[in-house]
């Protein structure tokens, strides 16, 4: 009887035990804590990337990130790195959005997004945090152009076709405003395709809560500065292009969808 009562038991508690995991499961992919080269970790509509393209740029270092939070379509992370040596970027660990992309600026009405994040460091620090999008002549193909929308640069800059006296970037373009701010615009090559970077028109201006429509950065692309609204958007990520020195950043709410 003794067996049979746990047999019984057993039987009972099976559909709960194979219920239960789904909710755990995420929870305990939330905490996992990824720090190699490549690594990712999809969560809902979204993928943390650990993009550590310079690496080899690097003397030491580390950069690791976790996902903290999906609740929705608001998600929250963590990003933890310390690189030495090297004038390069290490690293851009990202989230990436994967819904919704592959469509054409023409076809794309808006893409609404808020993003609430802190940074911490010790010593100087050599990084941005940025939106980092890239279009493509094809869905899929190869990138054509890339799209920055910097809410921080920490002694970084940007990348630009000409510099003035003292070695800093020239604006094509300054306070444009978009999103709820004002913006220079800065256009240049990464040797594989054309770059256009918004950054902050006030030096020293860090956005650490944004809520805009990032549509209207390619509308504005596309009235200005030529950007043909045939290209197709393949991809949009949020993160931290990091150089030199030691920082956290922490993402308490993300979001961004493709309409």
């Amino acid at each position: 009887m003794l067996f049979a009562s746990k047999l019984f038991a057993l039987l009972f508690l099976l559909p709960y035990t194979f219920a239960a995991p789904a909710a755990d499961l995420e929870k305990r992919g939330a905490s996992a804590t990824f720090c190699g080269q490549w690594d990712t970790s999809t969560s809902g509509n979204y993928e943390l990337f650990l993009d550590q393209w310079g690496l080899s740029g690097a003397s030491s270092g580390s950069d690791c990130a976790s996902i903290t939070s999906l609740s929705g379509n608001t998600i929250a992370w963590t990003t933890v790195w310390e690189w030495v040596g090297g004038t390069g970027v290490k690293s851009f660990t990202n989230i990436q959005l994967n819904a919704g992309i592959n469509q054409q600026l023409s076809a794309i009405s808006t893409i609404p997004s808020t993003w609430s994040w802190k940074q911490t460091s010790s010593g100087t620090v050599v990084a941005d945090v940025a939106y980092d999008m890239f279009t493509s002549s094809s869905a899929g193909g190869s990138a054509t152009n890339e799209i920055m929308i910097w809410l921080a640069n920490y002694n970084a800059g940007p990348i630009s076709s000409s510099y003035n006296s003292a070695g800093q970037p020239n604006p094509v373009a300054t306070g444009i405003s978009l999103a709820g701010q004002t913006w220079n615009l800065y256009s240049g090559s990464n040797g594989a395709n054309a770059v256009w970077s918004f950054l902050p028109s006030a030096s020293g201006t860090t956005i650490t809560s944004f809520s805009g429509d990032i549509k209207t950065f390619f509308t504005y692309l596309i009235e200005h500065e030529g950007l043909s609204s045939s290209q197709y958007l393949t991809t949009l990520q949020a993160g931290t292009e990091a150089t030199s020195g030691s920082a956290t950043l922490t993402t308490t709410a993300y979001s961004v969808v493709i309409d």
